[in-house]
């Protein structure tokens, strides 16, 4: 018997330890890694986006790492239809691919596929866009829990790109943004395991603000500075960068902006959480477990096929 082919799937929290466990999984495996982080595609974000170090990329080859300018469009369609295809490809080679990452939508979007839905016009699109920079989230907000009630109970009601892109299909079909979710996934042509790691929320917000004032000591704010002309971009409204604007155009002090890179970290560790705790696929370890321990798991459930 040998393996069917298996995309081992690394989640968690920020600054939980992925990376390095990710690392390790695919050295004893001898394969390769797929970066699910929507932050770490781009190769002007480096820093604030904790893209791992040089050495760690050095330690198994890795994809959609920085391979992306933040002057290009990409979203997660995109990264579905681009993932799935270097998939293919690496199967062809490895029985085993590790894919790592704390973008939930992004991790989904490869395991399950995305759903289908109707084109909108650039006309509504600029106007929804106008009308978030004049009138702000909470009109969008409000439009959305009187359109879809269902998909406003659920959304992350600070992204304002998702609720855009949700009244985008409310305005375009008359119809609310959750009639178009699927109720099957996409058929794929490989078993998922997923890993999970977990630490107590103290925890996990002590190690957010430990990285933060690392990523400050290694240059985050001279980072942030060189990328003020193209602050407007889409790729940009990203905590870590935000906030520095902020500073930058007079608006806060120093201290604050890093608070709120903070604050606005752990905000979305507790997102990441919620998204992830709704998925009962998820193997829950301990960060501290041994990696040999979750290997020695891993091997025990990998699915063989009887060719």
């Amino acid at each position: 018997m040998q393996n069917k082919k298996t995309l081992i799937c690394i989640v968690g929290a920020t600054a939980i330890g992925k990376t390095a466990l990710s690392i390790k999984i695919a050295n004893y495996f001898s394969t390769e890694i797929i970066s699910a982080d929507s932050r770490q595609f781009y190769k002007e974000m480096n820093i604030g986006t904790a893209v791992p170090s040089c050495n760690e990329l050095k330690s198994a080859k890795h994809h959609f790492i920085q391979n992306k300018s933040i002057f290009k469009d990409y979203n997660v369609g995109s990264f579905e239809k681009d993932a799935i295809k270097l998939l293919d490809n690496l199967f062809k080679i490895h029985p085993i691919v590790v894919m790592v990452g704390g973008s939930g939508l992004y991790v989904d979007a490869i395991v399950k596929g995305l759903d289908e839905f109707p084109e909108v016009s650039q006309e509504i699109r600029n106007t929804l866009n106008h009308d978030y920079k004049k009138r702000g989230i909470e009109f969008l907000q409000e439009e959305l829990k009187q359109s879809d009630p269902t998909y406003y109970s659920k959304v992350d009601l600070q992204n304002h790109h998702r609720i855009i892109r949700a009244l985008e299909v409310c305005r375009s079909q008359n119809l609310p943004y959750s009639f178009f979710l699927k109720s099957k996934n996409k058929t794929r042509k490989f078993e998922t395991i997923f890993i999970g790691l977990q630490a107590e929320r103290s925890l996990v917000y002590n190690r957010i603000n430990l990285r933060v004032d690392l990523m400050i000591r290694e240059g985050l704010i001279e980072e942030v500075k060189q990328l003020i002309p193209y602050k407007t971009l889409n790729a940009l409204q990203t905590v870590g960068y935000k906030e520095l604007f902020k500073y930058f155009d007079g608006s806060t002090s120093k201290e604050e902006a890093i608070e709120e890179i903070k604050k606005n970290t752990r905000r979305f560790a507790k997102r990441q959480g919620t998204w992830f705790r709704k998925n009962e696929n998820i193997n829950w370890f301990n960060y501290t477990t041994k990696a040999s321990e979750i290997i020695h798991f891993i091997e025990n459930v990998l699915p063989v096929s009887k060719n």
